[in-house]
């Protein structure tokens, strides 16, 4: 059975009511330390993406700070990252613009991390470097295990205004490179700062919440971003059959 903690959109650097970025960290340190705090292990934390809020290298370094753990942690890029700085200053590379994809292997499953990002552009695609990569990394990894795909935007409408505007397109190419590898159990991203739950391309899509803030569905009006929410968080847990199951956790906050 593989346990995985899934969190997303922390926007360290982040200033909100002229605090210096503060909010944002203590909301990321709170989640981290949570998770540092379970009594038993996980094999795994993912963060998809916007784990910078100006993809400055200063930001990184918190990245840095913030996310060390005694668990695992994966990351990929979202749209406020930037592909330079987070390669110098997260993954000690030279800097390049280069989409950022990365194969974990996980006692159980493979963890392929995607880069969704567009420099320059909020919205998100899959380039056909990174979807052949993937498609090659599905093939040629360990057949006889369940693979799980991440990255930052999701690839369908989730009917918030909000983020449906800047989700990732151009997912027919996606479609058919996971249609021809059925080990792959689930798909994971974050960017719409909300927990929800879809499919795509038949497969179970899940979104992490946001750490920072959350996007509002339009039945519950307001501005569509909510800074009252309390930073959240999922866990995903699959089990020896392939069957994934996932659980979202609050956690109480005070600004």
């Amino acid at each position: 059975m593989l346990t995985i903690a899934h969190l997303s959109d922390i926007h360290l650097g982040q200033v909100h009511r002229r605090d210096g970025g503060k909010r944002a960290r203590r909301r990321a340190e709170q989640v981290m330390a949570y998770l540092d705090a379970l009594p038993g292990p996980l094999d795994a934390v993912l963060v998809t993406g916007d784990l910078a809020d100006h993809g400055l290298p200063e930001e990184y370094r918190q990245v840095a700070e913030v996310l060390s753990s005694r668990h695992p942690v994966l990351t990929c890029p979202g749209n406020h990252d930037h592909r330079s700085p987070y390669r110098e200053v997260l993954l000690g590379e030279a800097p390049g613009e280069e989409p950022v994809n990365r194969l974990y292997r996980l006692p159980g499953a493979d963890v392929l991390m995607l880069d969704s990002s567009i420099p320059g552009q909020h919205d998100g695609l899959l380039d056909e470097r990174t979807l052949d990569w993937l498609d090659a990394e599905l093939a040629s990894g360990r057949s006889e295990l369940p693979a799980l795909v991440a990255f930052h935007h999701p690839p369908v409408e989730l009917h918030l205004p909000y983020v449906d505007e800047i989700r990732q397109f151009g997912e027919v190419r996606l479609a058919r490179v996971l249609r021809r590898h059925p080990r792959v159990a689930a798909l994971f991203c974050g960017h719409s700062h909300t927990p929800a739950a879809t499919t795509f391309a038949g497969l179970p899509l899940l979104v992490a919440p946001g750490v920072v803030s959350t996007v509002t569905l339009p039945c519950e009006g307001g501005q569509g971003i909510s800074f009252d929410h309390p930073p959240m968080l999922a866990f995903h847990i699959l089990d020896g059959d392939g069957r994934l199951t996932t659980h979202y956790r609050a956690l109480p906050f005070q600004d």
